[in-house]
């Protein structure tokens, strides 16, 4: 990175001097074969060390959390927003300067500037492109109970994309009729499935012909075999099953190189970066005012990515449904 891109960046908390020469501590949620090669592009570029430290992202933010004032990590990405929020809600996140916080979509941001977005992914209705026809594709989540679909479709309740999924449908349609909905579900005989690969595996495979995953899975399918036998689309304008969860990150309030922070913030938001997410990752960008084949705004569901930190109600949920 050239010196007059580092005094930009520096600008952004206390003018431009030299990078710092103490080594910023990241504690991740997302994993290491996604993510290092930008950490790595990062350190090439600055001359500033990082230490990793790799984890599930629910685990790293309760570390956090029983670190407090302790703790010596700089920064925090999580892999989805939910964890984030609940950071930001215990007061260890520092605001960010609106700077950067004007550079993503609206709404990809922790309230008050406590995080910013880095990528984002859709949950969408996966389907056999050899069995079904895109028309007969259920149009709403809720359409998923009906019994012509018995056994015919599969979710993966133990994986944390699914969980911050009936997080929104909680905040969206409230607990009674997201308890009903898993409970017809789980009647219908839904089939459960470790993470969202296995659930388009089995489609392929003939054992279930809708899953839900995330949007990115089959694109990795797809890159590797262009003739894979499933298709996805998005639910109706405005139905939960839309979700757009992000990846984020946030300043910890115990940091004590705010400067070289702000720098690997505004990295991952820079084009770099971005493309990197867009090409080898699958995910969905998250800088305002670019072409950049982020989710339509009217498919986005309304649910403010903050208040997807009460997941500890929603696997309260899942156990009593028997889901866990």
């Amino acid at each position: 990175m050239h010196r007059p891109l580092i005094c930009a960046l520096f600008l952004i908390a206390a003018g431009c001097t030299s990078p710092v020469s103490t080594e910023l501590t990241l504690y991740s949620g997302r994993s290491k074969s996604l993510v290092e090669p930008l950490v790595l592009k990062f350190q090439e570029q600055t001359g500033q060390k990082v230490s990793v430290r790799y984890g599930d992202t629910a685990q790293l933010a309760v570390a956090l959390m029983e670190e407090g004032d302790r703790s010596s990590a700089d920064l925090f990405w999580g892999q989805d927003a939910g964890a984030l929020g609940a950071l930001a809600a215990a007061g260890l996140l520092r605001q960010l300067p609106d700077s950067l916080l004007k550079r993503v979509e609206p709404g990809y941001s922790g309230t008050g500037g406590s995080w910013i977005a880095t990528s984002g992914r859709a949950r969408t209705i996966a389907f056999s492109s050899e069995r079904v026809e895109p028309e007969n594709v259920p149009r709403s989540v809720f359409d998923l109970t009906a019994p012509e679909l018995a056994g015919r479709v599969g979710w993966a309740p133990a994986n944390g994309s699914f969980q911050s999924f009936v997080t929104a449908m909680r905040i969206a349609e409230g607990d009674d009729r997201t308890r009903t909905w898993l409970q017809q579900m789980k009647a219908n005989g839904a089939v459960s499935y470790a993470r969202n690969t296995a659930i388009l595996q089995g489609i392929a495979n003939g054992e279930v012909d809708f899953g839900l995953p995330n949007h990115y899975y089959l694109y990795r399918f797809k890159a590797e075999d262009p003739d894979f036998p499933v298709d996805q689309t998005s639910f109706d304008t405005g139905d939960v099953g839309n979700l757009v969860n992000v990846a984020g990150i946030g300043l910890l309030s115990t940091s004590s190189s705010v400067q070289a922070a702000l720098t690997f913030v505004d990295f991952l938001t820079r084009e770099e970066a971005q493309q990197y997410f867009r090409t080898e990752t699958f995910e969905l960008p998250v800088v305002a005012g670019e072409d950049t084949g982020s989710a339509p705004e009217a498919l986005r569901p309304g649910v403010a990515l903050d208040d997807l930190k009460d997941l500890e109600a929603t696997l309260d949920m899942l156990r009593e449904v028997g889901l866990l």
